[in-house]
């Protein structure tokens, strides 16, 4: 486990790098920065049409098998654009096709890398595995958002995504000596056998069972609908304090690093906490995004950048936990040989958001401001969460009496029609 971290980190700081640069990169060829947006959807539309196959596809296949030929083609995608970036051979439609590339073999090394960390430790341990993930993934995102600039500075673009393949090749090359933990739930490729093995070597009929099990699991829908409003009327503290902090607070791009890097803070510290957490559960996750909207109505308040400070650290610590719980649940409540499809399901939903959440957002900016943005998307989240939970809790079962035959049954004709 503690290898698999180390590459892990070393590959999210890679891949934050080529992320920091990529867009630099599409407007320095086209000078658009609608294109810039297009090759950004492209990359992230795979996801949004072929994630339930990639799921299946990782409940069907070896593990770090998987995981290991996806590393291995992500790193040749990122070899062959620090090349085409070098010869000054890359144009537009090569860059998209790239970037729809990435995104494809994306919906099957997403899946495949989450489950292939829970496979190294106890069950017993998962959430804990996964706060560190997270933490893990906070960590490399603030150290590949720092390395891009002082890469492309002294080395050039080409030299970022080259750093970027070595970082997958490192991956793949610790992925086989990787050996589950005794006791670890292992469901991929050749431990799923019998029956459901040989139904879910039907492609179709996966994709099939993940879509219908997603759909009849109370826990995940509402798991679904939580993260959600939570993805649309808040997350996006990118956008929502990115014009704040220049907007009605009067500060600048300087003061907008210092918001994002207390957020980044606070996420790290969020990972720590979501760590511990050893029974995460959706009523967790739906308290914790309730909080984080609560907090974003008084953040929408502040009259001072300093204010603002003081209320964005809480506001990422609970948006972290809250995270770190959530994916606990999504991946430790379907059975072993689901958790694979539930994860491509998952995937789809998650890209309708983050396509979605930013332009809604963007209308809801334009007409309530900033502040009101901020405020009214607090309400709706800790609103709608509330509202859910009122009306779960008040669906009640009746008790059902039991009676044996010999017993005395004054009114049998009621009893039936009440059965």
């Amino acid at each position: 486990m503690r290898w698999w971290s180390v590459a892990n980190f070393v590959s999210n700081a890679g891949t934050w790098m080529q992320l920091t640069v990529q867009n630099l990169l599409v407007l320095q060829i086209t000078g658009s920065a609608a294109t810039t947006g297009l090759s950004m959807s492209v990359q992230a539309a795979p996801a949004l049409l072929i994630s339930v196959f990639g799921g299946a596809a990782v409940d069907r296949w070896p593990r770090r098998l998987t995981a290991a030929v996806s590393q291995a083609l992500l790193g040749t995608v990122a070899f062959v654009t620090a090349a085409l970036v070098a010869l000054d051979r890359l144009d537009v439609p090569t860059l998209m096709v790239l970037a729809a590339v990435t995104g494809v073999v994306a919906t099957v090394d997403g899946p495949a890398c989450s489950l292939l960390g829970n496979d190294l430790v106890p069950p017993e341990d998962v959430p804990s595995a996964i706060g560190v993930g997270a933490l893990v993934h906070q960590a490399g995102r603030l150290t590949g958002a720092a390395l891009a600039g002082v890469t492309v500075g002294f080395l050039g673009t080409a030299a970022a995504y080259a750093a970027n393949g070595l970082s997958f090749l490192f991956v793949a090359s610790v992925i086989p000596f990787l050996r589950p933990a005794s006791g670890a739930v292992r469901a991929a490729g050749a431990a799923v056998r019998g029956k459901r093995g040989r139904r879910a070597a039907d492609g179709g009929m996966s994709v099939r069972e993940g879509l219908a099990f997603f759909a009849r699991r109370p826990r995940l829908l509402a798991l679904a609908g939580v993260t959600g409003v939570s993805a649309v009327f808040g997350r996006n503290y990118q956008l929502t304090l990115a014009v704040l902090v220049t907007g009605p607070l009067a500060g600048g791009a300087g003061s907008f690093g210092t918001v994002s890097t207390v957020l980044a803070v606070g996420g790290i510290v969020g990972a720590l906490l979501g760590a511990r957490l050893r029974r995460p559960s959706v009523r967790v996750v739906g308290a914790l995004a309730a909080a984080g909207g609560l907090l974003q109505v008084v953040a929408g308040m502040s009259p001072s950048l300093a204010v603002l400070l003081v209320m964005v650290l809480p506001m990422a610590v609970v948006e972290s936990v809250s995270d770190t719980a959530g994916t606990a649940v999504l991946q430790t409540d379907p059975p072993a040989h689901m958790r694979g499809r539930v994860l491509g399901v998952w995937g789809s939903i998650g890209t309708v958001w983050s396509l979605g959440g930013p332009p809604a957002l963007g209308l809801l900016m334009e007409l309530a401001g900033p502040r009101g943005a901020l405020i009214v998307g607090g309400l709706v989240i800790a609103g709608a969460i509330g509202t859910g939970r009122l009306l779960h809790g008040r669906r009640t079962t009746a008790p059902v009496v039991v009676r044996t035959p010999d017993e005395d049954l004054p009114d049998r004709t009621a009893l039936q029609a009440a059965a």
